[in-house]
C-alpha cells in the first residue's frame, strides 16, 4: 500500500464509502448530488460517479495504481466543477451562495490535486508539469484559499443561517458566527499571500473538522438529524478530509514563514 499521510488515507476512505453508498442506493452521494432532475441521462451519472468515487479511492491506496487514479480523480472533479458549479456563479454572480457552492468542490479538487501533483508519473510531469510536482501543489493551494474566502464571506452574508448552527452550550453564537467567518477569510488570504500557510492551512482543516463534530456529531447521536442535515455532515466530513491533504503539503514547512514554502518531491510518500 502507499499511504503519503494520514489525509490521504482518510480522503482515500471517504470516496470509497461516498462510491459505495451510491451504487447500493442506486442514488448520488452527498457530494455529488447537484445534478438538476431533468438532466440528461441522470441515472447513468449516478452510478458514474459512484464508482468513480469507488474506484479511485480504492486506487489511491496502492503505489502500481495511484499516479493513475489521482489524474483520473483529478480530472473528474474539475469537470464536476465546470459543469455544476461554475455556471451558478456565471447565473448569479452577486449571490454569495454561488460562490460556497463552487467552494465545497473546489476544496475536493485542491485535495485530488495534490494527489496528482504527489503521485504523478513520468508521463504527466514530462508532459503536464504545471501540475504536477511543486508546481501543481501551490495551484492546488490556490485553489483551496480561494474556497476559505468563499465560505468566509458565507458566514457574514448567511449569518441568520450560521449562528443557529453554533452548538447551544456555546455563549454569543453571532460572535462565534463571526469568529469563524472571520478565520477563514484570513487563512485565505494568508495561503495566497504566502504568510503563515502551513499555520493557515492547518487551522482552517481543525476548523472544519470541529465544525463536523461539534455541529453534526451531536445531532446524529440523539437521532435528530433530518436528510438534509445528514448530507450536510457527510459533505463537511468530505471536505474536512480534503482539506486535510492539502494541510499535508505543508508538512515540510515551517509553521510561521513568509513565503511559499517548497512541496515535497512528488510522488515521495510521508510513511
Amino acid at each position: 500500500m502507499r499511504i503519503a499521510s494520514i489525509g490521504h488515507a482518510l480522503f482515500a476512505a471517504t470516496l470509497v464509502a461516498f462510491g459505495i453508498f451510491g451504487l447500493l442506493r442506486g442514488d448520488f452521494a452527498p457530494i455529488w448530488d447537484v445534478v438538476p432532475k431533468d438532466f440528461p441521462t441522470r441515472e447513468g451519472l449516478i452510478y458514474l460517479c459512484g464508482a468513480v468515487s469507488l474506484l479511485c479511492g480504492a486506487g489511491l491506496f496502492f503505489q502500481r495504481t495511484s499516479g493513475t487514479t489521482s489524474r483520473v480523480l483529478f480530472a473528474y472533479l474539475l469537470l464536476w466543477m465546470a459543469l455544476f458549479r461554475v455556471p451558478l456563479i456565471v447565473q448569479a454572480p452577486t449571490v454569495e451562495g454561488s460562490y460556497q457552492n463552487w467552494g465545497e468542490t473546489a476544496v475536493l479538487v485542491a485535495g485530488a490535486w495534490v494527489l496528482y501533483a504527489w503521485f504523478a508519473g513520468s508521463w504527466d510531469r514530462r508532459n503536464l508539469g504545471f501540475a504536477t510536482g511543486e508546481n501543481g501543489v501551490r495551484f492546488a493551494r490556490v485553489v483551496y484559499a480561494l474556497a476559505m474566502i468563499a465560505f468566509g464571506l458565507s458566514h457574514f452574508v448567511y449569518l441568520n443561517l450560521t449562528a443557529p448552527l453554533i452548538p447551544a452550550w456555546l455563549p454569543w453564537h453571532v460572535g462565534w458566527a463571526y469568529f469563524t467567518g472571520g478565520a477563514y477569510l484570513a487563512a485565505g488570504a494568508a495561503m495566497l499571500i504566502g504568510v503563515c500557510g502551513r499555520l493557515a492551512a492547518v487551522l482552517s482543516a481543525l476548523q472544519m473538522g470541529l465544525f463536523t463534530l461539534l455541529v453534526w456529531v451531536p445531532l446524529m447521536a440523539a437521532g435528530l438529524m433530518s436528510a438534509g442535515q445528514r448530507s450536510e455532515f457527510a459533505i463537511s466530513w468530505a471536505l474536512t478530509a480534503a482539506a486535510w491533504v492539502v494541510a499535508d503539503s505543508y508538512r515540510d514547512g515551517p509553521w510561521l514563514a513568509a513565503g511559499f514554502a517548497v512541496a515535497r518531491q512528488p510522488g515521495t510518500p510521508f510513511a
